[in-house]
């Protein structure tokens, strides 16, 4: 949010730094992020004045142009000034950009004023023309001055340049009451109070608000007094549309804002000034001259302002005429119904409607304005009728016009100001210090919050209905602390706490082994949203849309389901990565996937393991390889060796359909993992053009398997002895059947079975290939003879022919 320092001091008369109101702003929760410049003419004509034109004479090398002499009145002797416009003359009085000034074109673009040489003749800086300093279009000629302005006089002060600081406030949701200018003041006020300054609070003042006839009268009738509890309407006549004055265009560009034209331009004014949205439509276009605050039937048509069909929902709150939607409430206005460049009558409406049904519909739409935004969180519903005759003053100022009706205030209901009990007792133990009674009163006192009745014990107090994050008696607590000072609470030499130990879970011990372990690979953990795009169940056929957990209220399309795969969150982490030109990743996330069930909903927890890029950094001295699916399957398997499951584990052909190629681990018939290449066409949709190795372990299934006792082996005092095997086998063997036929052969002695080459080509038979595989064998006992080691080879050869028909090369 943005909140312009002139703005502000418009209601609180303050001369302090910006950097110090900030600082306050910051201490009252309100926190300044950032303070940017702000100038009504970008470069505030810095460097730019008065100039007087002693003398103008003809440039001997150049028809076109002329030698002047101009008195910049800083004490100095005159500077010559070369000049190609035809209507300068001794006498004048001109702007003169310095030397060194920068000036800027329509683009933005800046160049600096030089001294330099035209056509062998010195320039000590440019006589300006009204588009040389942004002031307009006219390139005729310069700009000739008011002749009773003194030399030397800054070019800001003659064109009334406004410069202002912005602060950008990162306002909290809670904070409704702190959306505009004047709550931002309300809060600096009490912050003054406690550092011994009592400012007055300046509110615009509408006395002057009066019926001028009754000639055009708008009847309103609001069907669901819940959906809207105040509604006001009145009518303006005769106003002229046009361009804003610069005050107005000012204070909406310090803040951000494109000024409109004029009535429009004040409805933003009124809106960021006060908090209170308000609304224009030309009345003119209003059927039945009535206005019907209803709710349509669902599936109806309806045109917004920026040109967009929507289709309406029954919970949809729409201002009406007699035949039609004109807007929808609180959130978007209508684009046959608002004001144009044609109207010269308006009804002008401020309301107050339900922050639910307002988000609702706003989050329903896909919009989000600058009033949706205040009436989701909740506006001051005692300042609706104010705002609506500070509007109408402002229309009357801006674009002249006549009020032509009473203010019709549908307010059926009033709602009522929240009361809290507050003790003193509690306030000091919260707080962890003793305020004084007076501190506390002075303080809720600048807060605008009623104190009713003091005891002993505490205040009775009533919190004004703006206030509606402040209901409780803490949330009271809450305020006296940020208005007091986190900062001016002491510190006790005297702590007493308690700290309560969970207990560590086995399943969060195991988690923690595999997390240190998988850090030491290289692996980064990752934490994603476990709120994801609906979009993505249409990736994967394995992802059913009817299990998909949708969220009601959701933040955003994007994130308005819950996933049912951690894959589409990894990837997305990727990407973001990727653009940032980190593509060397290895990434793993604890995460749960969410399911609909027949009887509810389930939750699933997964490890998943992300690879992509380059297996090691590039360097001189390394050949760079690319991460693929065999690295991946070492990553698994030395997770499960250190789970105590690589004996219990059988590989399967994958089914998951979001791989190209890949392999699934499984315990008896359960899927335990599954990790392979993710297909092309799913990178395609996260622009990811690099492979990626993906791996999906059943978290869950594995809890059930693991054993909490570690088996502790102590190392050989006696040496391993290779031995190698080239074995010719047929083409659709996997080295899996090869390690198996090894382990069952001799348990005891053969320690270690490794594939270290694998050949297909020339010079073998048809569907055959070639194994080159390594046997490291081991006996705790003693040394291993000649003998022993021969006789454990020969009955690895006789099973290997027995059982896969295998023959050595």
């Amino acid at each position: 949010m943005r909140i312009s320092y002139n703005w502000l001091k418009q209601f609180i008369k303050i001369d302090w730094k910006s950097e110090e109101t900030a600082a306050l702003l910051t201490d009252l929760g309100l926190e300044v992020e950032g303070v940017d410049k702000f100038e009504s003419l970008k470069g505030g004509l810095e460097g730019i004045v008065v100039g007087h034109v002693l003398t103008c004479e003809k440039h001997p090398d150049a028809d076109k142009l002329k030698i002047t002499t101009v008195d910049l009145g800083d004490g100095n002797a005159p500077v010559q000034i070369v000049c190609g416009a035809p209507n300068v003359a001794a006498g004048q009085k001109v702007p003169v950009a310095t030397i060194g000034t920068k000036l800027y074109d329509k683009e933005g673009n800046a160049f600096e004023i030089k001294k330099g040489k035209i056509r062998g003749q010195e320039s000590h800086g440019m006589i300006c023309a009204e588009d040389e300093l942004g002031l307009g279009d006219s390139h005729d000629g310069i700009l000739i001055l008011d002749e009773n302005l003194k030399p030397g006089t800054l070019g800001k002060d003659v064109f009334n340049i406004e410069t202002d600081e912005v602060f950008e406030i990162g306002l909290t949701p809670n904070r409704a009451d702190a959306m505009s200018h004047w709550g931002v003041a309300r809060d600096l006020k009490a912050g003054l109070i406690q550092t011994n300054i009592n400012p007055e609070l300046i509110t615009p003042s509408v006395s002057s608000f009066k019926v001028d006839k009754r000639t055009l009268k708008i009847d309103i009738e609001v069907e669901n007094k819940e959906l809207v509890p105040r509604y006001c309407g009145v009518t303006i006549s005769d106003v002229t549309v046009k361009t804003s004055p610069t005050w107005l265009q000012n204070r909406l560009k310090s803040i951000g804002l494109t000024p409109k034209n004029n009535i429009v331009d004040v409805t933003n004014y009124v809106l960021h000034e006060l908090g209170q949205p308000t609304h224009a439509f030309d009345a003119s276009k209003i059927k039945g001259n009535k206005v019907l605050v209803k709710t349509v039937e669902a599936g109806t048509k309806f045109t917004t302002l920026d040109g967009v069909e929507r289709t309406l929902d029954q919970e949809d709150i729409m201002i009406c005429n007699a035949e039609k939607p004109m807007c929808i409430a609180g959130v978007f206005g209508g684009l046959d119904s608002g004001v144009s460049e044609n109207t010269t009558t308006i009804f002008l409406e401020s309301a107050y409607f339900n922050p639910v049904s307002v988000r609702k519909t706003a989050k329903r739409h896909g919009l989000n304005t600058d009033a949706s935004f205040r009436f989701e969180r909740g506006i001051d519903p005692s300042i609706t009728e104010y705002a609506l005759k500070r509007a109408a003053l402002l229309i009357q100022e801006v674009a002249g016009g006549e009020i032509t009706s009473d203010i019709i205030d549908i307010y059926p209901k009033k709602i009522e100001d929240f009361s809290v009990f507050v003790t003193f007792d509690k306030i000091n133990r919260v707080i962890g210090e003793e305020l004084k009674k007076e501190t506390i009163k002075t303080i809720l006192t600048s807060l605008e919050i009623k104190i009713n009745n003091i005891t002993e014990s505490g205040l009775g107090l009533t919190i004004p209905s703006y206030r509606v994050d402040v209901q409780r008696e803490i949330d009271v607590i809450e305020e006296i602390l940020r208005v007091y000072g986190y900062n001016s609470i002491g510190f006790s030499t005297k702590v007493s706490a308690t700290i309560a130990n969970s207990p560590r879970t086995e399943e969060y011990k195991i988690q923690n082994i595999i997390s240190d372990q998988l850090c030491s690979q290289g692996f980064n953990e990752m934490m994603a949203n476990s709120l994801t795009s609906p979009e993505y169940i249409k990736l994967s056929e394995q992802l059913i849309e009817n299990e998909t957990v949708t969220i009601i209220n959701p933040l955003s399309n994007e994130l308005s389901a819950m996933r049912q795969s951690l894959l589409f969150s990894g990837l997305e982490a990727i990407s973001f990565n990727i653009n940032r030109r980190k593509t060397n990743l290895r990434l793993y996330e604890f995460g749960k996937s969410y399911h609909k069930v027949e009887n509810g909903y389930d939750e699933r927890k997964h490890l998943c393991l992300y690879l992509t890029g380059n297996k090691t950094a590039e360097s001189w001295n390394t050949t760079v390889s690319k991460t693929d699916f065999f690295l991946m399957k070492g990553y698994v398997t030395a997770l499960l060796t250190r789970l105590g499951l690589e004996q219990k584990v059988g590989s399967l052909p994958v089914t998951n359909d979001v791989f190209s190629e890949g392999l699934a681990l499984a315990i008896g018939k359960e899927i335990i993992a599954e990790f392979g290449i993710v297909k092309k066409s799913i990178l395609k949709a996260f622009d990811i053009k690099q492979e990626v190795v993906y791996a999906d372990i059943n978290w869950m299934a594995i809890q059930k398997y693991v054993s909490n006792k570690l088996k502790l082996v102590e190392i050989s005092k006696f040496p391993e002895v290779r031995r190698d095997l080239a074995l010719l086998i047929d083409k659709e063997i996997t080295f899996e059947t090869i390690y198996k036929i090894a382990k069952q052969t001799d348990k005891a002695l053969i320690k270690e079975i490794s594939l270290f080459d694998v050949y297909e080509g020339n010079n073998l038979p048809e569907n055959k290939k070639s194994y080159a595989v390594s046997f490291i064998m081991n006996d705790e006992k003693k040394t291993l003879d000649e003998k022993q080691i021969e006789k454990v080879m020969q009955k690895l050869q006789a099973n290997f022919e027995r059982e896969v028909g295998a023959t050595l090369r």
